[in-house]
């Protein structure tokens, strides 16, 4: 797994800004998956634990599991709970989780949101043997990036965006049709039954959130330096000034493969 680095601050920006998930997520997931609270049920590539601690209300033990230590640390300082072990580990390291959740002890993966920065295919069928009959893995997305959204405020963003990193944006985090397409191919490849389970939901955001969610998707070096911060978010509420109230309609996608 090569991943961008999101340590130092860019890991508070991820925790205090990046969508948190919906109770029906999980309530999809569970449904999925046969949930119960016996159950054990892995969040790789967890980052600041979104989806780990809605995850937590149903199975009886939770496993987030990131590569950067930063994104652990944030977690653990986010609202404890009894049910959830952070693990500092990558996908490639779902092997070693063999001697002690091997033949069929896990009820579900999850992937949230981080599976672009992984070898999806080397991944299903490592996961495998480690889940029970009726367990899985689902791919789940968050919502389209702010920047890439069909609204006149994300273009403006887009816009302000490209002409600070010098560069157009396009990259959708996993979350365009293709690459969904090609996640569901790779599972059936595998083995599993393939369904898709959608939530969604809509919600207002403020500049200082959007600007947030903007800086925990930047690598450090990305970042504008602090006397910089404020002049970058007065140029992205310039933008979208004319273009509020800044409505942002939100679609969790929950693909799952069932072994």
């Amino acid at each position: 797994m090569t991943t961008p680095a999101f340590g130092g601050e860019v890991s508070e920006f991820y925790q205090r800004f990046r969508r948190g998930y919906p109770p029906e997520a999980a309530d999809e997931l569970a449904a999925a998956f046969t949930l119960t609270r016996d159950d054990v049920v892995l969040d790789l590539g967890c980052g600041t634990g979104q989806l780990t601690r809605v995850l937590a209300a149903r199975a009886g033990a939770v496993l987030g599991m990131d590569p950067e230590p930063a994104m652990l640390e944030q977690a653990r300082r986010a609202t404890p709970l009894p049910n959830v072990t952070w693990l500092l580990g990558a996908d490639t390291d779902v092997g070693a989780l063999l001697p002690v959740f091997g033949n069929g002890r896990l009820a579900a993966v999850t992937v949230a949101q981080a599976l672009h920065w992984m070898d999806h295919e080397r991944l299903f069928s490592a996961v495998r043997p480690l889940l029970r009959p009726g367990g899985g893995i689902a791919v789940v997305t968050n919502g389209e990036p702010l920047w890439l959204q069909d609204t006149a405020w994300s273009a403006a963003l887009r816009d302000v965006l490209s002409a600070y990193l010098g560069t157009p944006l396009h990259r959708t985090c996993g979350t365009a049709e293709a690459s969904q397409e090609r996640y569901a191919a790779a599972l059936v490849a595998a083995g599993y039954a393939v369904d898709l389970r959608v939530v969604d939901y809509a919600t207002t955001l403020t500049v200082e959130e959007m600007v947030g969610g903007v800086f925990s998707a930047m690598s450090p070096e990305q970042l504008p330096a602090p006397d910089a911060r404020p002049a970058f978010t007065d140029r992205v509420r310039t933008a979208v000034a004319p273009h509020g109230p800044l409505r942002e309609a939100v679609r969790v996608r929950i693909l799952t493969g069932t072994r």
